[in-house]
């Protein structure tokens, strides 16, 4: 590396070697009450009609509970299906859901993060859903229209644990406009990172543009890790988390903050932006404003924040001005799995409470809340991911961006590991990034491997 960032030995002391053991446990094919005639089941969900998530409470409470109250009884089953809303914290609700798993209580069917998923098998509150519901959660049609990518957000070691809501994906948005001012293709996909160092080279001959946007430091939290550093960590061939061993002084890791190095040392970025509070606002307002040239973030960025009619950065001419790209490794097969191109998803995932008195009815409504009809009718005309490929070609069919996220990113995509220190890691990543964005140089990061037995920075 050119540069040596100074605060990544104690940034990157998180990405050592962490050792955690998943919880095993048992199940049988024929789940209890399966032949039951009377049956009560759960929905748990943060979200509540009139509050935070009100669409996703009232199709629960006004389509899946009637819906399939009915098709219960056409089986000659009598149903009754309750919703349990929270409209709190997110934090809040995952604690709440921790201590009614704990406790064996719970709804039978739950919506979490896909990001806890992880964190709460090792805890041993959750269990793989076929021991819990038996072979059908197997042989469910609708895995065969989730892609295997897709399906990782609700799997934790290869065993599956819930099923995807719906997800996103990370690219690279582009100015035409500035693009053809700079002698770039509209039609621009580089297949390498030199190749976007390259298309911001040109960038930098225009007035008043920055020509690279790629999130960094702690400021920009979260979106730090997701827009930037774990991309690129994929496309160097690098997981953030794998075989037990968080990745400390790894080459993947040295290449993803040498490339920081030389988009923000080498002045095709801004680094103060990467400091301000609301810098991830600003820039957004920048590139709407026509001032940035080439900015990595997820689909949201198209739906919510430069759509022409409800963004919060609205850009009038967004569907000829705006270009998009999938996010090279950085060489071609370099990226993780030998892949020419990378990106991260995120995403809400259901999952089956193992304590169900029901857990064979419990698997079916679950499912029955991921049918083609039932996420159609969740959607309710809104063009949004979905898990579901078969549901995506129907009503993403107006919309060529989302389109292009479900078609050619969903299916190389990659997930955080959803594990209780993550977030902690994260943070050391974010760190690392933001001295290297800074220019601050020093002592080398821990080498991988090395085993600690607390947390450190």
């Amino acid at each position: 590396m050119s540069a040596k960032p100074r605060r990544a030995t104690g940034a990157l002391a998180a990405l050592t070697a962490v050792a955690l053991a998943a919880t095993a446990c048992g199940g049988s094919d024929e789940p209890a009450g399966k032949d039951a005639k009377n049956i009560t089941l759960t929905i748990s969900a943060n979200s509540i009609v009139g509050g935070k998530n009100s669409a996703g409470a009232e199709w629960i409470e006004k389509w899946v509970i009637p819906k399939f109250v009915e098709a219960q009884k056409a089986k000659g089953v009598t149903a009754k299906v309750t919703f349990v809303p929270s409209g709190v914290d997110d934090e809040q609700y995952k604690t709440k859901l921790a201590l009614d798993l704990r406790s064996k209580g719970g709804a039978d069917v739950i919506a979490v993060d896909g990001i806890w998923v992880g964190e709460f098998v090792q805890a041993g509150y959750l269990k793989p859903l076929s021991e819990v519901a038996g072979k059908q959660a197997d042989s469910w049609e609708g895995w065969s229209q989730i892609p295997e990518t897709v399906q990782g957000l609700g799997s934790f070691e290869d065993k599956r644990y819930g099923i995807p809501l719906g997800t996103d994906g990370r690219v690279l948005y582009y100015n035409k406009k500035l693009f053809a001012q700079a002698g770039l293709p509209a039609d621009w996909q580089p297949k390498s990172w030199q190749e976007i160092l390259d298309a911001g080279a040109k960038l930098k001959t225009l007035p008043g543009v920055t020509p690279i946007q790629i999130n960094a430091g702690t400021a920009m939290g979260e979106a730090t890790s997701m827009q930037g550093a774990l991309p690129l960590l994929a496309g160097a061939g690098g997981e953030i988390y794998k075989d037990g061993k968080w990745a400390g002084a790894t080459q993947p890791v040295k290449d993803v903050l040498d490339f920081y190095t030389k988009v923000y040392g080498g002045g095709l970025g801004d680094p103060k932006l990467q400091q301000e509070a609301k810098g991830r606002d600003k820039s957004f307002a920048e590139f709407a404003a026509g001032k940035i040239g080439i900015l990595a973030e997820g689909d949201y960025f198209w739906r919510s924040v430069i759509n022409p009619k409800s963004g919060i950065a609205k850009m009038a001419d967004r569907d000829t001005t705006v270009g998009y790209a999938m996010i090279p490794a950085k060489q071609p097969g370099a990226g993780i799995r030998g892949q020419d191109f990378v990106s991260m998803s995120g995403g809400g995932v259901r999952v089956l409470n193992p304590n169900s008195k029901f857990p064979s009815q419990a698997w079916e409504l679950l499912s029955f809340m991921h049918s083609a009809e039932a996420v159609k009718a969740e959607l309710a005309g809104e063009a949004r991911i979905t898990a579901r490929q078969d549901v995506n070609k129907e009503v993403l069919a107006g919309d060529p961006m989302l389109s292009f996220v479900t078609e050619k990113v969903l299916p190389l995509t990659a997930y955080r590991p959803p594990l209780a220190v993550y977030p902690q890691v994260s943070v050391a990543l974010q760190e690392a990034t933001a001295a290297a964005a800074s220019g601050k140089s020093g002592r080398r990061v821990p080498e991988e491997g090395r085993r600690v037995r607390r947390w450190s920075r």
